[in-house]
């Protein structure tokens, strides 16, 4: 058997973590400062209180605990490879005040990336440090699922790992971090992905925004039909 393809699919990865109390390091740390950042992102692609969010890979709730009171009741949903730390979150993070906005069945556990039971009225996504910590294809699949669900899609914003074209092995990012062509943390080329900016009927525009551990900041738009 192989290696997993990121730390979050080793066997017994999230019960050990968890165990220990570290829901908020399993997603990387940095808590406030990076729910934060996501929230004026968010909002500087136009996200209002009566838009509804689906916040891809959504962990323990940094982004979710922020995002919540913010919007409309309901209007927050959330998926994540372990329903266990999303719980977790929704414990531990989410006020108690705010709980009744987000029923808890809005956290959907989706470990393939197909949103089961969320509605096709979701209009902003985000799926902040999610692909940089899984190879191509899933990401490409991840799109394809977007594309076709959620017909009132107005932003999607993602973020990855760069490595500049013909660079063949490990990548030192700007803040430290060592990112990978075939491990975990995976970075990507210029070469053999998106010759086009397409990918998974979207257009992945580069945005300028500095982001920790060096990652690159994406806005998707969906390509119309000809």
């Amino acid at each position: 058997m192989g290696a997993p393809v990121s730390p979050y699919h080793a066997p017994g990865f999230y019960d050990r973590e968890l165990a220990r109390g570290r829901h908020r390091d399993i997603v990387g740390g940095r808590w406030d400062e990076t729910g934060h950042l996501q929230m004026v992102l968010l909002k500087a692609e136009g996200l209002e209180p009566h838009h509804r969010l689906l916040d891809i890979g959504c962990g323990a709730l940094r982004l979710g605990c922020k995002a919540v009171p913010y919007l409309q009741p309901g209007h927050y949903w959330g998926t994540d490879l372990s329903a266990e730390l999303m719980a977790r979150g929704y414990d531990r993070e989410l006020a108690e005040a705010d709980r009744p906005r987000l029923p808890r069945d809005q956290l959907v556990k989706d470990p393939d990336f197909a949103f089961p039971g969320v509605p096709p009225t979701i209009t902003h996504a985000i799926a902040f440090a999610v692909f940089t910590h899984l190879p191509l294809p899933y990401l490409t699949h991840a799109l394809g699922s977007l594309a076709t669900r959620f017909p009132d899609l107005q932003s999607l914003l993602l973020t990855l790992f760069l490595a500049p074209d013909g660079h063949t092995g490990p990548f030192r990012q700007p803040d430290g971090v060592v990112t990978h062509p075939d491990r975990a943390p995976w970075h990507l080329t210029g070469e053999g992905w998106a010759p086009d900016g397409t990918l998974g009927g979207f257009r992945l525009d580069r945005r300028p925004d500095r982001l920790p551990r060096g990652q690159v900041l994406f806005r998707a738009t969906r390509v119309l039909a000809p």
